[in-house]
């Protein structure tokens, strides 16, 4: 499984690291979580997350102007 996040938090939708894969249709952490990490993930318990980085689409604009 792949994953990549920092400050801990909780929303994966929120995380910079949360994609989607076109080939299976679903959602996925981008990071390499560990086994431990990887069933709190799937249980939906991300909480604690220590690779959160919160997503924002706009950043690249700001740095732009």
């Amino acid at each position: 499984m792949k994953s990549e996040c920092k400050t801990p938090q909780s929303r994966c939708e929120d995380c910079e690291y949360y994609d989607y894969d076109e080939r299976y249709n679903e959602y996925y952490c981008k990071m390499s979580l560990d086994e431990d990490e990887a069933e709190r993930f799937a249980a939906g318990n991300t909480g604690a997350c220590p690779y959160f980085k919160p997503y924002d689409e706009y950043m690249s604009v700001r740095k732009q102007n």
